[in-house]
C-alpha cells in the first residue's frame, strides 16, 4: 500500500491561494509577529462580535494565560472533565492549582454539568469545560451553574471552532473562550491558538503575559511587571489563518455532510454512535465506541488492522485521570467510571473535508470486516 492509498483521520485542507500567502509573507521579511497577527486577531473579533481576541502560538497556552487572568493560582481549583488531551488539565498545575475532575454524560461524552455543583469547595475558582469532537457543552446551564457559584468559566473551546449553542457561534458570548489551531484542528494556522476575552479583563496584561511580560513605551524604553511567556503567534501562521477563515463555513458544512453519512452507513452496527447533531456541532472528530467492555488489546488490533487495510484510525482520549501525573495527585481507577469505559471503547474515524462520500463507505466496509474478524 502507497502512502497515497493510507487515508488518515485528519489531513488539513490548505490550497495555493494560502501556499502563495505564505510565500508573500516569506518574501516580506516580517515572519514573527506583526501586520499579519493584527488582521487576524481583527478578523477573529469581527467574527465574535467585536469581542477582544488575541492571537497565540498553541491553543494550550491561551488556557494557561486565561486561567492567569481569572486569577487562579496555588490553593486554588478547577473543575474539568477527565475526558480531553491532556492539556486541559496540565495548564490548572502550571498555575499552581489542583484539577477536580468530574465524571461525564455517557451521550454526550461532554463533562456532566448535573454532577459539577456536588465537587464545588471554598477552594473552586473556575470550570473549565471541553467540547469534545466539537459538540458544545449546553451553554445555558453551564452559565447558570458558574453563576450560582460565582465561578469563572474558562471554555476549552480548541475543537468547536465554527460549532454554535442555539444560533450563537461558540466564542461570541461568555466568559474567557479559547481555541486551538493545531494542524488537525478544523481550522488551522499549523499550529496556534486564540484567547476571546470577557470584558472585565485587561487586554494589555494579557498581550504582557503572551511575550515575557514587556511593556513599550513610545520613547523606545520598556518595563518587565510580571513573568510573561513566549507565546506569540507568528505572521506565516497568521496568513494561514486567514485564509482559513475564509472557509470555515464550507469546511463545517462538509464535515457534517461526511458525518450524516457514517451514521447512515453505521446504524444498527455494533458501535455506539455519537450525538447526531447537526446544528450545534461542528464534526471535529467522528468517535465511535466499541461494545462494553472490550477485551484487553482488542481495541489496539482493530486499530493495527484498520491501518493495515489503508485507514487511520486515531484513540482520543484516554481517561486523563489515570496517567501517572494525575494518580500522583490520589486519582484512580474507578473514580470517574463513565471516563473510563469511554476512554477505553473510542476509536476516531477518518473525517476531514477533502474526503469522498465513498471513503466513508470504505471505512464503514473494512470496519464491518475487521468486527466480523475480531469479536465473532
Amino acid at each position: 500500500m502507497s502512502t497515497s492509498d493510507f487515508l488518515p483521520f485528519t489531513r488539513p485542507t490548505i490550497d495555493e491561494a494560502t501556499i502563495a500567502a505564505v510565500a508573500d509573507v516569506l518574501r516580506s521579511g516580517w515572519l514573527t509577529t506583526g501586520p499579519k497577527c493584527a488582521a487576524f486577531e481583527k478578523a477573529l473579533s469581527e467574527r465574535f462580535g467585536g469581542r477582544p481576541v488575541r492571537v497565540f502560538n498553541s491553543g494550550t497556552i491561551t488556557l494557561e494565560i486565561a486561567l492567569q487572568l481569572a486569577g487562579v493560582g496555588p490553593g486554588d481549583e478547577v473543575i474539568t472533565t477527565p475526558l480531553s488531551w491532556v492539556a486541559t488539565a496540565n495548564v490548572v498545575l502550571h498555575v499552581g492549582a489542583r484539577p477536580v475532575f468530574v465524571d461525564i454524560d455517557p451521550v454526550t461524552r461532554n463533562l456532566d454539568l448535573s454532577r459539577v455543583a456536588a465537587a464545588i469547595t471554598p477552594r473552586t475558582r473556575a470550570i473549565i469545560p471541553v467540547d469534545l469532537a466539537g459538540l458544545p457543552v449546553p451553554r445555558d446551564a453551564l452559565y447558570r451553574l458558574a453563576r450560582q457559584h460565582g465561578l469563572r468559566v474558562i471554555e476549552d473551546a480548541a475543537q468547536s471552532f465554527g460549532a454554535s449553542w442555539q444560533g450563537t457561534p461558540i466564542g461570541e458570548s461568555g466568559d474567557f473562550v479559547s481555541f486551538s489551531f493545531h494542524a488537525n484542528k478544523n481550522m488551522t494556522t499549523g499550529e496556534g491558538g486564540a484567547l476571546v476575552l470577557p470584558p472585565d479583563v485587561d487586554v494589555g496584561l494579557c498581550e504582557r503575559l503572551r511575550l515575557q511580560g514587556v511593556q513599550r513605551f513610545a520613547d523606545g524604553g520598556m518595563d518587565v511587571g510580571v513573568a510573561g511567556h513566549k507565546g506569540n503567534m507568528t505572521d506565516i501562521a497568521a496568513v494561514i489563518g486567514l485564509h482559513q477563515m475564509e472557509r470555515i463555513e464550507a469546511f463545517t458544512a462538509r464535515r457534517r455532510e461526511l458525518a450524516r453519512r457514517y451514521l447512515e452507513r453505521l446504524a444498527g452496527s455494533v458501535f455506539a454512535l455519537p450525538v447526531a447533531d447537526f446544528e450545534n456541532c461542528n464534526w471535529h472528530m467522528f468517535q465511535v465506541l466499541l461494545p462494553d467492555a472490550p477485551e484487553a488489546g482488542q481495541r489496539g488490533r482493530l486499530v493495527t488492522r484498520m491501518r493495515e487495510l489503508g485507514f487511520g484510525i486515531g484513540v482520543h482520549y484516554p481517561a486523563m485521570h489515570l496517567f501517572s501525573l494525575f494518580r500522583e495527585l490520589g486519582y484512580g481507577e474507578g473514580d470517574f467510571p463513565v471516563a473510563e469505559s469511554v476512554g477505553r471503547r473510542t476509536i476516531t474515524l477518518p473525517l476531514f473535508p477533502a474526503m469522498l462520500d465513498e471513503d466513508v463507505d470504505r471505512v464503514c466496509a473494512a470496519l464491518a470486516a475487521c468486527i466480523q474478524e475480531l469479536y465473532q
